[in-house]
């Protein structure tokens, strides 16, 4: 895709585009032979990634299409084989207990007090892509933002992102950070808008985190600043990978060359006992 801001790009259609995305950069330094091959394999969603998705298209409103089966659970073939037409068919099939679910989970994000004003129908559209090219590497970078709010003369664009979370406690959400690399998609986001022009007077991204269970706890999370900085050090990193493993077609596994592994340092403890 040419640079810009699209609306309505299907989502099978934004992940086919082979521009390098957050959740791309975030694979790649982890392995980058393992990112080629999903790049070109594709990955098979998981039930807890589809009532995720389930989730964004409640609080967001707009999303690929559920298919409510009426069963307590996929035990029985009747139920197994309408998830596997609604998931053939490109729709997420939910259970009619997890449909209820997400439902619930949407009208407690609309009546928090923060949570419910970002997303607010009417103040934004959902599920906007951007496309842009890195002017240090020449790299095309896309970004899909959850929401994308109508900007403010002389305020900071909001950024906010949606999370279904077993755990939105603080501590929770700061393992999560560390683990999933969120502060990089920050640091990305915030990277896209400022490069299509959306946010003159700066921007900020906020985390929207939520529990699957009553009462369905939301949490909203802004990514300390020094996060951000690492971050777009990590970003710029993954971006000279890809530009690199691009033009020479090797993409490394965890290296090439023989690695001397150390223990944990448990491990070294507990095999001290020995000496």
């Amino acid at each position: 895709m040419a640079p810009g801001v699209y609306d309505g790009i299907p989502e099978d259609a934004y992940h086919a585009d082979p521009a390098l995305s957050s959740s791309g950069a975030r694979r790649l330094l982890a392995c980058p032979a393992k990112f080629a091959y999903e790049r070109e394999h594709g990955s098979v969603p998981t039930r807890a990634m589809e009532t995720g998705t389930a989730a964004h298209l409640a609080v967001l409103g707009v999303g690929p299409d559920v298919v409510v089966v009426d069963a307590p659970d996929w035990r029985t073939k009747a139920a197994r084989e309408q998830r596997d037409a609604a998931r053939a068919d490109g729709a997420v099939p939910l259970l009619a207990a997890e449909y209820d679910q997400v439902q619930a989970m949407a009208e407690a994000v609309r009546q928090h007090p923060v949570a419910g004003p970002l997303f607010q129908p009417g103040d934004g559209r959902a599920e906007v892509s951007i496309w842009w090219t890195d002017p240090d590497t020449g790299v095309s970078c896309r970004a899909r933002l959850d929401w994308l709010r109508n900007p403010v003369a002389g305020r900071r664009l909001i950024i906010p992102d949606y999370k279904k979370t077993v755990d939105a406690s603080p501590a929770a959400i700061a393992r999560s950070i560390a683990n999933y690399g969120y502060h990089q998609q920050g640091d990305w986001y915030t990277e896209a808008v400022a490069a299509a022009g959306l946010a003159p007077d700066g921007s900020v991204f906020l985390l929207v985190f939520q529990e699957p269970t009553p009462p369905y706890v939301v949490t909203v999370a802004q990514i300390a600043p020094s996060d951000l900085m690492l971050a777009g050090a990590k970003n710029a990193a993954a971006r000279q990978l890809f530009r690199d493993c691009t033009a020479s077609g090797h993409w490394p596994g965890y290296a090439d060359e023989p690695l001397i592994i150390q223990q944990p340092s448990w491990a070294q403890k507990r095999d001290e006992e020995w000496l």
